[in-house]
């Protein structure tokens, strides 16, 4: 594949950034890197952002946005890897300063790929992608830490996006009362269709409230949220729960006393997957494989392809995505 298709962003005039469809010349295969023909990729907030022209996640212009890619090997310089082996690249630089799933081919350090486990297929690991191995990294944390179904309640907050959706669909999966806080009501039947037991309202926890804890509602929780509401989730843990935190939508800042560690005993355990050792993505997608297969993992996701791009992202961006979003790249 000595050309192929992509979705370009550039910057057409300054701060206005604009993505088109073009023919890209395939990349030199460096030592010890490997070279992907993309069949699927997935849209995330962090795409939306790239292709928005955030600096703070894209520093150069025209660039190939798409922080996950899965497909087969074309040619490898690293031991690892044979040509046609499946295989996956979620997080490190792909997408961000290093041109990105929204390509039909990809050219990555061999450090960055995972072997696409036995069970799963290619779309299907896009259906997760990176929001899926999220959820999958917070729901092993809480495992890890001894939460069960017998200890109560699980809270996830924005339930409807990518990671809090599939967070409900495995943590269902594995036995758990689900409890889903989101701003989207109207998508109720939705999350309840997976399996979920109660779906409230967001603003149950984006509001401040002074009082240092809250009634012990939950055993544990996936939030994405941060900010004022990952502050109402850590009040509402009951004894020795624990929360997994992954996200910033609502902010980056905590404005939290010690009073819920100190007597309850609570955990607040980070969870971060971009920058993770690859055997340990490999264990989650091992998981996703096997024990953890979601029966009806279609339902979370709608298939686009490259010219419907531009509408997805800006609606990504706005906050009015549900689900996740696959993109097909063989055609």
């Amino acid at each position: 594949m000595s050309t192929y298709k992509a979705f370009e962003v550039r910057e057409e005039t300054e701060k206005n950034f604009v993505g088109t469809i073009v023919e890209k010349s395939a990349l030199e295969l460096a030592e010890g890197s490997v070279s992907i023909e993309v069949c699927y990729s997935s849209v995330n907030y962090k795409d939306a952002l790239s292709a928005s022209g955030s600096k703070a996640v894209t520093r150069e212009y025209p660039h190939v946005p798409g922080i996950d890619a899965a497909g087969t090997v074309l040619a490898s310089t690293d031991s690892n890897f044979a040509v046609g082996d499946e295989v996956v690249v979620t997080g490190y630089d792909l997408g961000m300063n290093t041109a990105g799933g929204f390509g039909q081919q990809v050219t990555v350090p061999g450090g960055w790929v995972t072997k696409l486990p036995v069970g799963l297929s290619l779309r299907d690991s896009m259906v997760l992608g990176t929001a899926g191995l999220t959820a999958g990294l917070c729901v092993n944390k809480l495992l890890l830490n001894g939460i069960t179904p017998e200890a109560g309640k699980v809270l996830v907050t924005g339930a409807t996006g990518g990671v809090g959706i599939i967070a409900c669909a495995l943590l269902v999966k594995l036995g758990f009362e689900v409890v889903a806080s989101t701003g989207k009501l109207a998508e109720t039947a939705k999350l309840t269709a997976l399996g979920v037991s109660e779906v409230i309202s967001r603003e149950a926890f984006s509001e401040e409230n002074p009082r240092p804890m809250l009634k012990e509602s939950y055993a544990a929780a996936v939030d994405v949220a941060g900010g004022t509401t990952l502050v109402n989730v850590i009040k509402s843990l009951s004894y020795g729960g624990s929360v997994a935190a992954c996200g910033l939508v609502d902010s980056p800042a905590l404005s939290a006393t010690v009073l819920p560690f100190i007597l309850r005993g609570v955990n607040l355990l980070g969870v971060d997957s971009v920058e993770l050792p690859l055997a340990q993505k490999q264990q989650v997608w091992n998981l996703f494989a096997n024990e953890w297969a979601l029966t009806d993992i279609d339902s979370l996701a709608e298939t686009i392809v490259l010219a419907e791009l531009p509408a997805v992202l800006a609606k990504v961006l706005a906050g009015g995505a549900v689900g996740r979003y696959v993109l097909d790249l063989r055609a």
